[in-house]
């Protein structure tokens, strides 16, 4: 076992940059001598929200793990990530609508859609056969850069939940559903990420891993152990591991011991900084979900008939009411013809320098277009409501109808110090 655990704190870009660099360099003994080693990073892209709602791994973590590998002469780095099969189905690519690509062309690095690979066959439970992406297995260094976030089904999504984005297209995603958190443990004892680096800059508390509420951590784990990670984030969240049902099987399995509890209790004691309110999906989503039922609910789920409806307005809608799906899967792309500062709103706080992937100093770096991935981190996060952007806000429009005021509310707030901060 490898016990190599640490929580960096971060409030802003600025800081990713300088303190991050520092823990990864405390595991320069994963790093393949070759530097045309084949480097595979996997981050959560579940969605179309941003990662400032909580719901996806942050960009500037993204770019701070890219130019801490490029600093050291890497050249074959690729970003992939099998987003969620909704998105897929409905042929909306989360990639793009997130701007990874864009991180991507202006890193040097590249991306690929983990649904289109070629697939390894593996084993799931009771002899269901399912394929994974082959570059996960192929990579000489691969790093998982998940979100820390609840799961209505699961009860938590880190390190462990985060291998579902590694499996190819729709139907290997729903079968690993028939029995989640048995088959979640074996795509981690398939595929194995050398490095895990999680996104708890905002995460999410409540109704996750979509239509939860946003929380500042301001904090990154890395480590290698993905159950020793995910125990200090069930605890970071106040969560008894026994709720999380990825642990309590791994658990009964072995997979997580005594020795993985007391690391965590001598990392940040008992008590976190602020519990985390638990995934609550309703009375209706809650009985169809408990594993007693689930797979009968599964089985309708995934007919064609199923499919169909849930993709029209009216009982897609209906759905969504219920907490039985989480996503709004809206077909209008997003258009940025400019942006624009309001100087008379804006006091110079620094939360849009803060938030900024690509680290520019506003308001001094706002009128340079060259330099913007048009992410909309610093019109979503400004307290002032001092940054707009003409154009069509798309299927952005959602996301400012679920999260404008909680984000905004987020960085108005005091930070909040995560567990073991110091």
């Amino acid at each position: 076992m490898d016990d190599r655990i640490f929580l960096v704190s971060c409030r802003s870009y600025q800081e990713i940059l300088n303190r991050l660099p520092v823990a990864l360099e405390q595991f320069r003994d994963l790093l393949p001598a070759d530097r045309c080693a084949r480097i595979l990073l996997k981050p959560n892209l579940n969605s179309n929200m941003n990662a400032l709602t909580g719901n996806t791994t942050d960009l500037r973590l993204l770019a701070a793990v890219v130019l801490f590998l490029k600093d050291r002469g890497y050249e074959k780095i690729t970003i992939g990530e099998g987003t969620n099969s909704g998105f897929y189905r409905n042929r909306i690519s989360v990639i793009s609508r997130l701007q990874v690509d864009r991180l991507a062309r202006h890193c040097g690095v590249g991306v690929i859609d983990l649904n289109r690979s070629r697939p390894v066959v593996i084993d799931l439970k009771n002899g269901v056969k399912a394929q994974m992406a082959r570059e996960c297995f192929e990579a000489d260094l691969f790093i998982n850069l998940p979100k820390l976030k609840t799961h209505f089904e699961v009860g938590m999504s880190v390190c462990l939940k985060n291998m579902m984005g590694c499996l190819v297209g729709q139907e290997n995603k729903k079968k690993a559903h028939d029995a989640l958190a048995e088959n979640i443990l074996l795509l981690n004892q398939a595929v194995k990420p050398h490095l895990h680096v999680v996104d708890a800059l905002v995460a999410m508390e409540g109704l996750g891993p979509t239509r939860g509420t946003p929380i500042r951590l301001d904090t990154i784990v890395v480590g290698t152990d993905p159950y020793l990670i995910d125990l200090l984030c069930c605890r970071m969240a106040g969560f008894s591991h026994e709720k999380v049902r990825t642990l309590a099987v791994a658990e009964k399995k072995g997979l997580l011991t005594d020795v993985h509890h007391r690391i965590v209790r001598d990392l940040i004691g008992e008590s976190p900084a602020r519990p985390f309110r638990p995934p609550n999906p309703g009375p209706l989503a809650a009985f169809i979900h408990h594993p007693d039922r689930q797979k009968f609910f599964l089985k309708i789920r995934n007919t064609s008939l199923f499919t169909r409806l849930a993709a029209t307005d009216w009982f897609g809608g209906l759905l969504f009411l219920t907490g039985l799906r989480q996503d709004v899967f809206v077909q209008e792309e997003m258009r940025i013809d400019r942006m624009d500062l309001d100087e008379g709103r804006c006091d110079r706080c620094g939360v849009c320098s803060d938030v900024c992937p690509m680290g520019r100093f506003f308001p001094d770096d706002f009128l340079d277009p060259g330099t913007c991935l048009q992410c909309l981190y610093c019109y979503s996060a400004c307290p002032k409501q001092a940054i707009s952007y003409s154009g069509e806000a798309g299927f952005f429009a959602e996301q400012e109808r679920q999260y404008d005021r909680l984000i905004r509310a987020l960085f108005r707030k005091p930070h909040l110090p995560s567990s073991g901060e110091g």
